[in-house]
């Protein structure tokens, strides 16, 4: 135990003068963290340019990075998204992620006053990955695996999250993604998104009538504080368990949900 201030200052001292090991290890972790943290899918120029660094050590860091499946490289746009297998290492810290513990005591509530699926996601590379997921006690249940991912323009949490993006960084968002139908329902014009999003933005949650996964209904609302969005939730139902009057209720549970995880955080 540090007991006094001078032994504290020595410690700090001792960390910063303290010289790391493998300066390409540290400039990997840059570029990864260079990536979460942007808001586009940036270039090799991009990146370089970012980090100053020079763009033949970026390109072969990159290349590794690529080649060990944590980062993805689009070969027509020349763009860097992060790679899929880093979310089996992401697997081991859900279990001990703060908004899992902190969410889980009142999704068990949504899902017990509902009886319906109810899913926590975060935002990753512009999807939602779900970190969460409490299992309808109905024989009905939904297809959706912990770890799995959902475009934010056609799922209700992803459509949540794109209400409050800002006006340049949701162009930014149809600019570079398109929107494939799912089915029969997905919305596929920016135009008729856009009319969408205004409406999440004026209601507080988002619906997926069909247009993620045929035959099921959701409804969806983030978890933002302090101008952080720290992820979103949903209960989803077969679309023929919902009546107007329940989907009614539905909606007063999840914006409930919403102000006390809210509260919580």
């Amino acid at each position: 135990m540090i007991n006094n201030g001078e032994e504290v200052l020595t410690l700090i001292d001792k960390i910063h003068n303290e010289k790391p090991y493998g300066t390409v290890l540290i400039r990997a972790n840059d570029i990864l963290n260079y990536l979460l943290n942007c808001n586009t899918h940036p270039t090799l120029a991009e990146i370089s340019t970012g980090l100053k660094f020079s763009k033949p050590t970026t390109l072969k860091i990159l290349n590794t990075l690529e080649l060990l499946g944590w980062v993805i490289r689009d070969d027509q746009t020349k763009q860097y998204f992060l790679g899929t297998q880093l979310i089996s290492f992401g697997d081991k810290a859900l279990a001990s992620m703060d908004l899992v513990k902190i969410a889980r005591p009142y999704l068990t509530e949504l899902r017990d006053k509902t009886q319906e699926t109810i899913n926590l996601g975060i935002v990753q590379n512009e999807h939602i990955i779900l970190i969460d997921k409490l299992e309808s006690p109905m024989s009905v249940k939904l297809q959706s695996t912990i770890g799995g991912q959902m475009n934010l323009y056609s799922s209700s949490m992803g459509k949540a999250v794109l209400a409050t993006y800002k006006p340049s960084h949701f162009k930014d968002y149809l600019a570079t993604h398109q929107l494939t139908s799912l089915t029969n329902h997905t919305i596929t014009s920016a135009k008729k998104l856009q009319e969408d999003i205004n409406l999440i933005k004026q209601t507080g949650f988002a619906m997926d009538n069909e247009e993620n996964e045929a035959d099921v209904f959701c409804l969806g609302a983030t978890i933002k504080k302090n101008n952080r969005l720290y992820g979103a939730f949903s209960i989803s139902t077969p679309t023929y368990r919902l009546p107007e009057e329940r989907k009614n209720k539905f909606v007063r549970l999840l914006l409930n949900t919403q102000a006390k995880i809210e509260n919580k955080i």
